[in-house]
């Protein structure tokens, strides 16, 4: 079986803070759900952005998709196919209103705006968010960009999901209907997290990122 997503000996360093991946090995194939463990620090977000060409690694490949992506162009295809969610809400909300910003993703992919507002009303209604949609979104709580940033992501319907700590700042019911909705997904995710119940809910597979290597839990 092929990878999905695949890094072949993948190493990043920072000037500062020196090696966070060193030659990395690392796979998802259709179906997994795996966690990416380890401590702050560890080059965890790091590797999620390399995957989608954010940064770029200084030695070793990314494959995603059937080939090989090297430079810009190529990555503009893995993100349109793997839906992204930054471990900062505030770093993806820019629309005024939850709405705007939900159906954003699926206007761009050419829906019209009657398809893209349906579609935006019927992943609000998953997440538990229905009657959000005129919300301001700069006045929501953390855990409720939390929701809506995922609710972004789902409506452009990734073939894979990469999600930096998507239970960051969720209440208990919250993150029991979110880990209801990412079970009933069928979509291949990674899946960073440092609540270990959490991922006990949900991973197939547990990976933890340590000294510059994935290891297999």
């Amino acid at each position: 079986m092929t990878a999905l997503i695949r890094m072949d000996q993948v190493s990043y360093s920072y000037p500062v803070r020196g090696m966070v991946l060193d030659q990395v090995d690392m796979s998802l194939f259709a179906g997994e759900k795996i966690s990416l463990e380890g401590g702050n620090g560890a080059g965890k977000t790091t590797l999620l952005n390399i995957l989608v060409g954010l940064n770029k690694p200084k030695s070793g490949g990314v494959f995603a998709f059937g080939r090989e992506r090297k430079v810009e162009t190529d990555f503009i295809e893995v993100r349109a196919k793997a839906g992204f969610l930054f471990q900062d809400p505030d770093d993806q909300l820019f629309c005024p209103t939850v709405l705007e910003d939900v159906a954003f993703g699926p206007l761009n992919q050419g829906k019209s705006p009657d398809e893209a507002r349906q579609i935006s009303i019927e992943v609000l209604d998953c997440l538990g968010m229905a009657g959000f949609e005129d919300r301001v979104t700069h006045q929501l709580s953390g855990g409720e960009k939390r929701l809506i940033t995922l609710a972004s992501v789902l409506a452009m319907k990734p073939e894979v999901l990469l999600l930096d700590e998507p239970s960051n700042a969720l209440d208990k019911a919250a993150r029991l209907r979110l880990i209801e909705v990412l079970q009933s997904l069928p979509q291949a995710m990674i899946i960073i997290s440092h609540e270990s119940t959490f991922l006990d809910a949900l991973v197939t597979r547990r990976t933890r990122l340590e000294r510059g290597k994935v290891l297999d839990l």
